[in-house]
Formats: C-alpha cells, sequence, structure tokens
C-alpha cells in the first residue's frame, strides 16, 4: 500500500500530440518533462474538471444539480511504461434523453477541445487492472475481451507483454458497433502482423450485417459464448482481461424505479460467458465503466 501511494501524484503535463482515433475517441500524449515516470500497464489517471475555465459554469451547475462536487474523471492510460511519452485516450460520452441521468462534463472538451500545447493537471497512477506477478505465474495465454474503450488498458497491457514477456500468447477479442468505431485498429493489425505467432486479433461488430470482406477474423453480432468458445477452445493456463460497459448505479436505480432488474450489459454477459465454460474466477482480471 505504501508503494502505491508513492506513485501516486499531480503532475502538470503539456499536451505534445492529439491522435483522433474514431470520430468520438482520441489519444493525448503528454510531455511532463520527467523522463522516468513509473507506472503499470493498465494502470489509470485522474483529470479534475476544475481545473479548466471553460467548464466553470457547468461544473457548477452540475454541481448544484447533484448537491455534490463533482469528482474527478479517471481515464485508462493508452500508453506502456517503455515507450517515451505517456498517453492516454478518452472516448467522448454521450447524453442520451431518458437513458443519461447527466449530460457528460468533461470527455467532451478532452475529446475535441483539447489542442497540442496545452496545458493538464494530472494525477497519477493507480489501478488493479494489471499483468500482476500472481498472473505472470500461473498463465502463458492472455485472452483479452473488450469492447469499445475498454480497449484503452489491454492495449497498454498487451504493447508491454508483446515486448517483455515473449513467452505469452494473446488473444485480442474486440467488441464495438461498426468498423469505424475500432479504436486503435491500425496498431492492433499492425502488432498482429509484427508478432504473428504471439497475437491473434479478433473483431466482432454489433451493427454490421457483411463483414465478410473484412477479413476471416472480422464477425458480426455480440461477444458470445459460441465465440469466445470458438477462439478460446481450452482455458486452461488462460488469463482473460475482460473491460467494457457494465451496469452501472443509475441503471440499477432506473430499473428499480419500474420494479425490474436493470438488464446485463457488456461486463455481465461476457463474464456468465465465461463462468459457463468453467472460468475460475481468479482466471478473470476486470474493468468496467457504466
Amino acid at each position: 500500500m505504501e508503494t502505491e501511494r508513492r506513485k501516486i501524484k499531480e503532475l502538470e503535463a503539456m499536451v505534445a500530440d492529439v491522435i483522433c482515433e474514431t470520430a468520438d475517441a482520441t489519444t493525448l500524449v503528454l510531455f511532463t518533462g520527467n523522463e522516468r515516470l513509473e507506472y503499470e500497464p493498465g494502470h489509470f489517471l485522474t483529470v479534475d474538471p476544475h481545473q479548466f475555465e471553460g467548464l466553470e459554469r457547468f461544473t457548477a451547475f452540475l454541481e448544484d444539480l447533484k448537491g455534490k462536487k463533482e469528482p474527478v474523471r479517471a481515464y485508462s492510460m493508452s500508453s506502456a511504461p517503455h515507450e517515451r511519452y505517456i498517453a492516454f485516450t478518452v472516448k467522448e460520452k454521450r447524453y442520451v434523453s431518458g437513458v443519461t441521468k447527466h449530460p457528460p462534463l468533461l470527455s467532451p472538451l478532452l475529446v475535441r477541445r483539447t489542442p497540442r500545447g496545452a496545458r493538464v493537471k494530472i494525477t497519477g497512477f493507480t489501478g488493479p487492472y494489471t499483468l500482476s506477478k500472481t498472473v505472470l505465474s500461473q498463465a502463458d495465454r492472455i485472452v483479452h475481451i473488450c469492447a469499445g474503450s475498454g480497449s484503452v488498458p489491454n492495449f497498454s497491457i498487451l504493447k508491454y507483454a508483446l515486448e517483455f514477456e515473449p513467452r505469452l500468447r494473446h488473444i485480442f477479442i474486440y467488441s464495438n458497433r461498426t468498423w469505424d468505431d475500432v479504436i486503435f485498429r491500425g496498431q492492433l493489425d499492425e502488432l498482429g502482423r509484427r508478432y504473428r505467432d504471439h497475437l491473434r486479433v479478433v473483431y466482432t461488430l454489433t451493427r454490421a450485417q457483411n463483414v465478410s470482406t473484412l477479413g476471416p477474423d472480422v464477425r458480426s453480432g455480440r461477444v458470445n459464448l459460441a465465440l469466445i468458445r470458438e477462439f478460446v477452445p481450452d482455458t486452461s493456463g488462460c488469463h482473460f482481461f475482460v473491460c467494457g460497459p457494465a451496469v452501472s448505479s443509475w441503471d440499477r436505480l432506473a430499473a428499480r424505479e419500474q420494479g425490474a432488474e436493470p438488464q446485463p450489459r457488456f461486463l455481465e454477459s461476457v463474464l456468465k460467458d465465461l463462468e459457463a465454460l468453467g472460468v475460475k474466477k481468479d482466471q478473470i482480471t476486470r474493468e468496467s465503466y457504466g
């Protein structure tokens, strides 16, 4: 615990590059002036919305509405520790009437209105979603199952492991709505070519029907039991990193008001499928967002 506390500190960074990954996802590459930042692949950093003058009125309004201070936002790091600069990737949250309780505060600014040269204060680095020594001692295959921006911490873990843990084999199962929504698609494909014997990338698209022209490892529909069984027929020696949308506290409240149970989302569905395959809980590391 003491070691973890020492790693967490506030840094002022300059945005060195802005990479538009998709129409609603952006990677911010940061220069901190410190080349020896210590973090683990899969860690996240936090950003406090109160630092942005352009959000001051909106932040104050939401705090009055909610009756509490707006918390910091956590964003997974897409960089890996061996890379020169740190980076985090943000997918813009959308307000959907009747579905989303409050309009998003910070992600629209970070995705669309943060230019190169901007100053950003961050706090980092922490989180349990990492390639731990226990996982390394027990597994020889890593199965990444992620959806949307859930790919971000997995991408960091994957890059690091391919470079420094050559005995590991990886399957990267990645769900999105459409082909254009796939974050890091070019980089994932390049890693697949470069590490052909160590990595297989599988895409599944929930809003695309004719995917045959996109390649043999692109499927239509959601991640399901049959898909996981096809690409992971033997789960022994595997450790699963699962990251994606999960039932939120707002979902539970809304369902309770209607006298119903909330509908399972990506994370709950995948965990149920893994249970059906006989995967033990200690074979799974999970992270969610609502």
